[in-house]
């Protein structure tokens, strides 16, 4: 496709590494796994290998292939039933896609994490390590939820948001986002005729996420909206993201040379290096700090630590050294940051000047309250 304004892609000959995430979407027909996708993928992931393009592949499917083998109508509704679903479709999945790479001589490697997994900075590094030992060993890693063992509060929710995590984790170029539907729109094609494709996205208003709407798939967990979620947390990271049809031949080959239809996600200039990642970008929250308009400037603006001046409002209990998100009095979210103080001494503290730490508290272990080294800052450039 020739473009008025052409989408900044990385080539074929750059070496690069990417992810590529596919849904239920795309590997689903008729409720069962779609054998032929699965072996028309496995054939350009193959062909991306041979030019130096290390790849990791996120497989949505599971629950699919449980559903299928199980003779259910539907997903289960209960929590258990899900888990155990998806743990049943989990080794067909892995077969299937075993079997498809090994015209090519390729071996897969099955990883499923739960979001604990990355929150913990130990663990964190160790996936990173083990996954990047098995991109040097040329095997294929094959990334999905375990979710035989999440709960609610260590799910990543999606594989959008998982499929994002993975970029940040181990530093790639690009995500790609296989979808049945094949890019974002302004309202939903399945339902609109007249539904206009964006092309690309430059910025991630609140007017783009208007658009995504909510509509998941049967099998699937995320619809467009998580694929904005995880194009949000990307483009802020300095890494770009596209969405594009799975179900189009050669698709993957067709990015490298700049010549498909779907949506390129433009992002920032700075990237951040893998520990603010982490802080940032992959990190639950524990609690919220709401910051005063002087606080907002000094840390968006100036590069500046966030000083308990600057604090109005201190939502919800937390320790020393947990992540915490500010936002400003409008209630936008501006960031995340590991304190140096727990909830309770914050608001013995907020607004008071560095030098008045040590009597409201009888001491002061930092004048900042998240020091810049340990502050991510996620919202949109104004």
């Amino acid at each position: 496709m020739n473009m008025d304004n052409p989408r900044n892609v990385i080539p074929l000959s750059a070496g690069k590494r990417i992810v590529v995430k596919v849904g239920s979407g795309v590997l689903t027909k008729d409720n069962r796994l779609n054998i032929e996708i699965i072996n028309g993928i496995t054939d350009q992931i193959c062909a991306l290998y041979d030019k130096g393009i290390q790849v990791i592949l996120v497989s949505s499917g599971a629950m699919a292939a449980g559903v299928t083998k199980l003779g259910l109508p539907c997903r289960p509704s209960e929590t258990p039933k899900r888990q155990a679903v998806s743990a049943i479709g989990q080794a067909d999945l892995i077969k299937e896609w075993e079997k498809a790479l090994e015209h090519c001589g390729r071996k897969v490697a099955q990883v499923l994490l739960t979001r604990g997994d990355l929150c913990d900075r130990v663990r964190y590094l160790n996936a990173r390590n083990t996954i990047n030992t098995l991109l040097e060993w040329n095997v294929l890693p094959i990334i999905n939820e375990n979710d035989t063992v999440a709960v609610k509060s260590l799910q990543f929710g999606d594989n959008d948001n998982l499929g994002a995590m993975i970029t940040l984790l181990l530093g790639a170029d690009l995500m790609i986002n296989l979808t049945d539907i094949g890019g974002l729109y302004d309202k939903d094609p399945r339902v609109h005729e007249d539904a206009q494709l964006l092309s690309q996205v430059a910025s991630m208003g609140k007017n783009i996420e208007a658009m995504a709407g909510k509509i998941a798939g049967p099998l699937g967990t995320g619809g467009m909206g998580s694929k904005i979620t995880a194009a949000k947390k990307l483009t802020a990271a300095g890494i770009p993201m596209i969405i594009a049809s799975g179900l189009t031949p050669n698709i993957l080959i067709n990015i490298f040379n700049n010549d498909y239809i779907g949506t390129y996600f433009v992002p920032q200039k700075k990237k951040l290096n893998s520990r603010k990642n982490w802080i940032g970008l992959t990190l639950q929250a524990k609690g919220k700090i709401t910051i005063d308009a002087g606080a907002q400037k000094a840390v968006l603006n100036q590069g500046k630590s966030l000083l308990p001046s600057g604090i109005t409002r201190v939502e919800d209990y937390f320790n020393i050294g947990d992540p915490v998100e500010f936002l400003n009095e409008d209630k936008k979210l501006l960031g995340m940051g590991l304190v140096n103080y727990n909830a309770a001494d914050i608001l013995k503290i907020m607004g008071c000047k560095t030098s008045q730490i040590k009597a409201r508290l009888g001491f002061r272990s930092y004048d900042e309250v998240i020091h810049r080294d340990n502050l991510v800052i996620t919202a949109d450039p104004e």
